[in-house]
């Protein structure tokens, strides 16, 4: 099932997920982080975790978000969307972790 960007490649290594926050904070999009079951993952609501992270700049502060909502939904996929203000849209939106199916 395609999930968004990257989504036909296996999970990400931590090191390849920082990359990308990296890569999100460099651009100066607004990250926030979703969850939802994985029997659910087709559809077009996730539940948010927490508000956007609005003008965060911090790729630890970031990092730590996503792992308090791997840490609180860990039978949950998760995702990393990131919002361009320019454009007035999301910039990337990735799944950064699986989980497992009931």
């Amino acid at each position: 099932m395609k999930l968004g960007t990257f989504s036909y490649l296996p999970e990400m290594t931590p090191q390849q997920v920082r990359k990308q926050v990296e890569y999100v904070v460099a651009r100066g999009w607004n990250a926030a982080i979703e969850h939802v079951e994985p029997e659910q993952a087709a559809s077009t609501y996730w539940y948010m975790w927490k508000l956007p992270m609005f003008g965060e700049k911090s790729v630890e502060r970031i990092l730590a978000e996503v792992e308090a909502c791997r840490k609180a939904h860990s039978g949950r996929h998760v995702r990393l969307v990131a919002y361009d203000n320019a454009r007035q849209t999301q910039g990337t939106a990735m799944v950064i972790h699986r989980g497992k199916a009931v």
